[in-house]
């Protein structure tokens, strides 16, 4: 059912739903569009609407072939909405969903084309602050890269930060304000561990998300993700990537620097891109890797009360809004309370998301330990067949035994060997 947009645009059918808002097909005075209209209550907050009319300027200049370029924002009564270029295609998260793990070559590919367009956008001063598969389309009607990948394009620039609280209170003028931030908001599996320990975003947290998902497009799994979102942010500040098993050194060592703990040693986006596409003929012909995802680890309980539990969904999918029902995976914003030092300190060992070979269990994990059980009970039913061999042969040996030229006794007896 047709519905207006403001005074120039009119959505015609739904193309996706989250739990920020609905994405809408559209038509304006220049042709298609694709219209995300953010839900109702969000959009009768009066300071949400401000930060949308102030971001307004931001959000229209940022033009790149690689972002999908915001044209308009309408304010309307109850409406509140993005109105953007429409992007024929799907998204990465859609595509990595159907094919578990892409070739390094068109992961590469894919993810230097979103760093062109991080570079774009920090130049310009804005920061994403939500990259993610879901958050990355590919235009099926551009032309085939490397490794035969779509034209990747990045969208939802300023959703993040619309939706967001002020990140910290008014201080004096030059001068950083004392009142840390208390929530968080973004996708628990590409938080930079700034951010979990509630530092204002900056440009690096971008780099920290990408290299995440380049990671989650080589391996199908996301390097500190899984189980309690909790865990996961813990993860993000106290655990150290583990390399993934047959990928190219240098390839590794670039997403290492992308995913350090230190938002100074990351690379920059112009940087990253130039890296990435150098490796592109170092990559062709390269299958994916052959690597299974880690089994979870055991259950870990909510170190607070608002930090919402979700043990059974993947990546910490939660209701942005308190209290309502998330109705798509794909968008999966959390909304929580920062932890605090001794909770980010005192997480459980044994949290990390080892890759493992093909047919491979993790360490510590039950499947690990269910299988070192059954083969420390093969090794004892073994050791016990070889002892009862054992005393059988003794036996044998007991009674057979003697000197070769004395024939036993007829009676059953064993006589006792001749004195000389």
């Amino acid at each position: 059912m047709a519905r207006k947009i403001g005074s120039r645009y009119t959505a015609h059918q739904i193309l996706g739903r989250g739990s920020a808002g609905t994405v809408w097909l559209g038509e304006g005075p220049d042709g298609p569009v694709a219209v995300k209209l953010l839900r109702e209550d969000l959009a009768s907050d009066q300071e949400l609407v401000g930060r949308f009319v102030q971001e307004r300027s931001a959000l229209l200049g940022l033009e790149h072939p690689h972002v999908v370029s915001v044209r308009d924002l309408v304010v309307d009564g109850n409406d509140l909405a993005l109105v953007m270029d429409l992007v024929r295609g799907t998204d990465l998260r859609t595509r990595l969903d159907r094919e578990r793990r892409l070739a390094p070559e068109a992961a590469v590919a894919i993810v230097a084309d979103v760093a062109d367009a991080l570079a774009a956008a920090h130049a310009a001063g804005v920061v994403h602050r939500d990259v993610k598969p879901e958050n990355v389309l590919l235009d099926m009607q551009g032309p085939l890269g490397p490794g035969g990948a779509h034209p990747a394009l990045l969208t939802d620039f300023g959703v993040a930060k619309l939706i967001d609280s002020p990140r910290r209170a008014a201080g004096a003028p030059g001068t950083r304000a004392s009142t840390p931030t208390t929530r968080i908001i973004g996708t628990p599996d590409y938080l930079a561990p700034e951010i979990v320990e509630g530092l204002p975003p900056r440009a690096a947290v971008d780099i920290y998300a990408l290299a995440t998902v380049l990671y989650e497009l080589l391996a199908g799994f996301t390097p500190f993700g899984g189980g309690h979102p909790g865990a996961v942010l813990r993860r993000h500040v106290t655990e150290t990537v583990v390399p993934l098993p047959g990928i190219p050194d240098e390839l590794w060592q670039l997403m290492v620097q992308c995913l350090a703990k230190a938002p100074a040693s990351r690379l920059r986006a112009s940087e990253l891109s130039v890296r990435l596409r150098d490796m592109l003929p170092m990559l062709a012909g390269m299958p994916p890797l052959d690597v299974d995802e880690p089994d979870d680890a055991e259950p870990e309980e909510p170190e607070a009360e608002d930090l919402p539990a979700d043990p059974v969904r993947r990546r910490g999918v939660v209701p942005l809004v308190p209290g309502s029902a998330t109705d798509s995976n794909r968008d999966t914003h959390t909304s929580m309370r920062v932890p605090g030092p001794d909770e980010l300190a005192g997480g459980a060992l044994g949290t990390a998301r080892v890759p493992r070979p093909a047919g491979g269990h993790r360490p510590g994990s039950a499947r690990h330990r269910a299988e070192a059980a059954r083969k420390r009970r093969l090794v004892m039913s073994a050791s016990a067949v070889a002892l009862v061999a054992a005393v059988g042969l003794g036996s044998w040996l007991a009674v057979s035994g003697g000197d070769e030229g004395t024939p036993p006794p007829q009676d059953g007896k064993r006589s006792a060997p001749a004195r000389p």
